[in-house]
């Protein structure tokens, strides 16, 4: 490790104590005495406001109410934030706004070589979903829409709410528990708990025109709430054996509920298990022409009829072209 990075580590080490002594420093990080207290009275004349105390037993504290000194980043972790907010671009994240200023604030605490780097790697760097014709880092084209942020403030505080979406032109309100807030098909979909109907609910963000919090006299527990989705829980009736080809296939894409268990240490294959409605059109048709996405390098263990012959149709037709 790198004299810069060793003292950095150190720093955040000692700020989330009260108190530390040297032996601690040199355990923690395998370095000798000297070495210790040669780093400690560098991080001292870098203008951390630590106080050593006398005594046998005797250590170091950092005192209250100063000013700890400005953070400093090696090398390595400017690329990595910077590199970071490069592969967020157009995935309508929440907070972009401050996405742009925190590059800003990033580009104006770092060197003119260390800047220099940067433009260098956003030129030759692209991403999935990145224009190559626009690759401006500070580009605010990709928004989400305006209730993401709303939503997330509320979560933070509680998970009982009362969202109302728009559904074919009609408003329509619902008591959840939200379980996961997650990103599909370029779309942000909320999975709940109905509280009024008892089952599982995914309601699209871009839908919502309202969300509030939902009565606490009104709420059931959130160990109820498992203990319910736990008896609606279906059993498998797709389960696929992937090989490498298809499992670099599955991370490219894969509906959000469906996950696949490696089978050796290497990752080169796996086990799929998962269940799919074949009396929802929608969810079948998805799940066709998501295993046809998958290729050739799968072996069926378990399919529904239904499935195969949504397979064998969709081949027959591109077959005929």
């Amino acid at each position: 490790m790198k004299k810069v990075e060793r003292i950095n580590i150190i720093m955040r080490y000692i700020n989330n104590r009260a108190h530390f002594t040297i032996s601690e420093i040199m355990h923690e990080f395998n370095i000798s005495r000297s070495t210790a207290i040669r780093d400690i009275r560098e991080i001292e004349a870098m203008g951390m406001p630590l106080v050593a105390e006398v005594g046998r037993d005797g250590g170091y504290f950092v005192m209250q109410n100063s000013v700890l000194p400005t953070v400093r980043f090696t090398d390595n972790e400017i690329k990595a934030l910077f590199i970071a907010f490069m592969a967020t671009r157009n995935l309508q994240l929440p907070y972009l706004k401050s996405r742009q200023s925190l590059a800003e604030k990033l580009l104006g605490l770092i060197s003119e070589n260390q800047q220099d780097d940067l433009v260098l790697l956003n030129q030759i760097l692209l991403f999935e979903g990145t224009n190559p014709h626009n690759p401006d880092l500070l580009d605010l084209s990709d928004l989400p829409h305006p209730m993401l942020e709303q939503l997330i403030q509320i979560l933070l505080v509680d998970s009982y709410l009362v969202v109302t979406a728009e559904e074919g032109r009609v408003m329509r309100s619902y008591p959840i528990y939200l379980m996961h807030l997650y990103r599909e098909k370029s779309s942000w979909k909320i999975e709940g708990y109905d509280l009024e109907e008892e089952k599982r609910r995914i309601i699209s963000v871009d839908n919502l025109t309202d969300v509030k919090p939902y009565p606490e006299k009104k709420r059931i527990s959130k160990k109820k709430i498992i203990e319910q989705l736990s008896k609606q829980e279906e059993a498998f009736n797709v389960v696929l054996e992937l090989g490498p080809k298809a499992i670099a296939q599955f991370k490219k894409y894969h509906p959000i509920k469906i996950t696949i268990s490696y089978t050796n240490p290497y990752q080169t294959t796996a086990i799929l298990k998962t269940f799919i409605n074949v009396h929802h059109p929608d969810e079948l048709a998805e799940i066709t022409n998501w295993l046809l996405f998958l290729g050739e390098d799968i072996k069926v263990r378990e399919l529904p009829t239904e499935v195969v012959e949504g397979l064998q149709m969709r081949v027959d037709v591109l077959g005929n072209k």
